[in-house]
């Protein structure tokens, strides 16, 4: 079965785990967000929180996960239909993570809720378990990813030290630098664009005079910022 790419370029994640609690009419709701990349990674966090917090009455969740978003799944857990893991879905692909983008991914949020023998009703149910994750939210790092497109390129031992370094200053993200019995190769990553891979190796036959090209090396999802 072949692979569909992915469109994305780039999306937003939680750095880690995180946990925020709200009370509301004597309901306790116990947030738990954390980053996961696949579906078997969030089962296994919502298991091991029933486990933790197994006096609980809900364990309601909603996960959101691939570059482009694909895999979206939330449960109410017991609460009524519609009123906890469909609010915390929303609450996590309607966030707006910069500049009015909403590109929230390989997120599970976990809402554990010790009910306080108030009656919240459907509507106030909704805006418990919404406000829960967004506020989860609100106290979370987050991370931006970004695909990049990943290049080799030899040098002479000699040479690879000041090729590294001009690359650095230009901008340029040099991963490392690997020393064979002859030659250097420079690992670099680029945003993953032919005209910023064209731009590149303009400015690489300018530095070298032509005298190295750079190889591609595939493509890589990596932290930036």
């Amino acid at each position: 079965m072949t692979e569909t790419p992915s469109r994305a370029t780039a999306y937003t994640t939680v750095a880690g785990a995180s946990r925020h609690e709200l009370e509301i009419k004597r309901s306790r709701f116990i947030t738990v967000l954390a980053r996961v990349d696949a579906e078997e990674g969030a089962r296994a966090l919502i298991a091991d929180l029933r486990r933790e917090f197994h006096d609980a009455r809900h364990h309601c969740s909603a996960f959101v996960l691939g570059p482009d978003r694909t895999i979206q799944r939330s449960s109410d857990d017991g609460e009524p239909a519609g009123t906890a893991g469909i609010p915390m879905l929303d609450a996590l692909t309607k966030r707006e993570t910069h500049d009015g983008v909403t590109d929230l991914s390989d997120v599970v949020a976990v809402v554990v809720r010790y009910f306080g023998g108030i009656l919240l009703g459907a509507g106030g149910l909704v805006r418990a378990y919404s406000e829960s994750v967004s506020a989860g939210l609100d106290s979370a790092l987050l991370v931006r990813r970004q695909r990049l497109r990943l290049l080799g390129i030899e040098a002479p031992h000699a040479a690879a030290p000041r090729l590294e370094n001009e690359l650095r200053t230009s901008g340029v993200v040099v991963l490392g630098t690997d020393y064979g019995p002859s030659d250097a190769t420079l690992r670099i990553a680029l945003e993953d664009s032919d005209a910023r891979a064209a731009a590149f190796a303009a400015r690489l036959a300018s530095l070298t005079g032509g005298a190295t090209r750079a190889v591609p090396l595939g493509t890589s999802w990596v932290d930036v910022s």
